[in-house]
């Protein structure tokens, strides 16, 4: 499937899906838990449902018939060997976190992915469940999918390399099931809000979990996880996509029901899109956001630790931008579905950006962008973010690979085209 889009401006208020990664770890820990939880709002994005079907592997009851509310019947912290082969799709998160929580199962499981995910690093989370007791060996010995674990883990203390999360986070949600308990040492934490977030959502399913400056995080053992109901908040990272749009052309538009204490990184958008000069309006303690478009924006520096997802749409924003942007501590971008700094980088020039690459950072330079063919790569956010190019871009913009959108935000198609965007979706070449 493709977007053909063509330049156009937005107007109007909608209402943006439940938060990807907030789903993914409700799933987890709902489906780990003794009882019955509820989440409200999830996102019924194609990650959520491969990690429920391997959830389901291990035992949970889930059902996800009512697209607001979704149940679960936990496995009372007691895994099961699956009988199949846990398929993470194209789920970085779930992934990761399948893979730390089969290592608490006696028994051996096998966990792997689409292609994207067996080319995604895993070694350091490799090493760190055989720290803590479990085995756990890829496959094709690189460190990457297909894995084969077996646990149980013990517990114990290990080490992890702080560029990326996904590998942290796993660990934090299984040690609570492990007799001894976990601690974990971490060197230059990045993506921390999401770690703040896995700590919530333990918390919400009534573990324990404490840091000590994000460089040593600690799990008692022996807990048990408690059935829950919670909501799911909007994702700002969806939001990102209509932000930026709205501020790189001529229009105005309005968010509801976003949550300004969230934990995602990405409820910067709005801050960062005023910082460069455009006009954003906070109303109903921050919960209703409006972005207009048609001012002159500038350039600046952003950091990116702690939202890598965002590079892809800070890119689009940056070309608008007078003089130049430079994101900075980008690393964890490019360990995700594809190396997303490159792929953007990459995809932008064909339609006339300007950029300066080094491994932790991109400059972006005032660009007059035309409408160019896009290879999406298999990937929602680079997707998404060459689709908001093509909305201020000269001429047509045909992206590739549409359908991948789902992964994340599986209403996009729709709320833009209620925004007015000149976009169709079509069937590919």
């Amino acid at each position: 499937m493709k977007f053909v889009v063509n330049r156009s401006s937005l107007q109007g208020t909608i209402r943006i899906p439940g938060n990807k990664s907030a789903t993914a770890r409700a799933i987890v820990l709902g489906g780990l838990a003794e009882g019955t939880s509820r989440i409200g709002n999830p996102l019924p994005g194609f990650d959520s449902f491969s990690i429920a079907q391997m959830m389901r592997a291990l035992g949970a009851g889930i059902d996800t018939s009512n697209p607001d509310r979704w149940v679960f019947e936990g496995v009372a912290n007691r895994p099961r060997v699956p009988a199949c082969v846990l398929d993470a799709g194209n789920s970085g998160t779930g992934f990761y976190l399948l893979a730390a929580v089969s290592a608490l199962i006696d028994g051996v499981s096998v966990v792997s992915g689409d292609y994207q995910i067996c080319r995604r690093p895993a070694q350091p989370l490799i090493d760190a469940l055989n720290d803590l007791g479990a085995a756990v060996f890829s496959t094709r010995n690189s460190g990457t999918a297909p894995l084969v674990v077996k646990g149980p883990m013990r517990g114990g203390r290990t080490a992890l390399p702080g560029v990326n999360s996904q590998w942290l986070s796993p660990l934090l949600i299984a040690g609570a099931l492990t007799p001894e308990g976990i601690t974990i040492v971490e060197d230059k934490l990045m993506e921390r809000p999401y770690v703040d977030m896995t700590m919530s959502w333990i918390r919400q399913a009534g573990g324990i979990v404490s840091q000590r400056d994000y460089e040593e995080f600690t799990v008692p053992g022996g807990q048990r996880y408690r059935g829950f109901e919670a909501e799911i908040p909007a994702d700002w990272g969806s939001s990102g996509y209509p932000m930026v749009a709205a501020a790189v052309t001529d229009s105005k538009v309005t968010f509801v029901n976003m949550d300004p204490d969230d934990f995602a990184g990405e409820r910067a958008y709005p801050h960062i899109i005023r910082a460069m000069g455009g006009r954003v309006t906070f109303e109903n303690g921050g919960r209703t956001v409006t972005v207009e478009g048609g001012r002159e924006l500038q350039g600046l520096e952003i950091d990116c630790s702690g939202t890598p997802d965002a590079v892809p749409a800070l890119a689009v924003l940056g070309c608008r931008a007078q003089g130049q942007t430079r994101l900075k501590n980008i690393e964890a971008s490019r360990l995700k579905e594809t190396d997303r700094t490159r792929s953007i980088l990459e995809e932008l020039t064909r339609m006339g950006g300007r950029f300066q690459e080094t491994p932790d950072s991109l400059t972006i330079y005032h660009s007059e962008l035309k409408g160019a063919r896009i290879d999406g790569r298999h990937d929602h956010r680079i997707v998404m973010a060459t689709a908001v190019a093509g909305l201020m871009a000269e001429g047509e913009t045909i992206v590739e690979g549409a359908e991948w959108a789902g992964v994340s935000f599986p209403n996009f198609y729709e709320v833009f085209t209620s925004l007015g965007a000149d976009l169709r979706r079509l069937e590919s070449d």
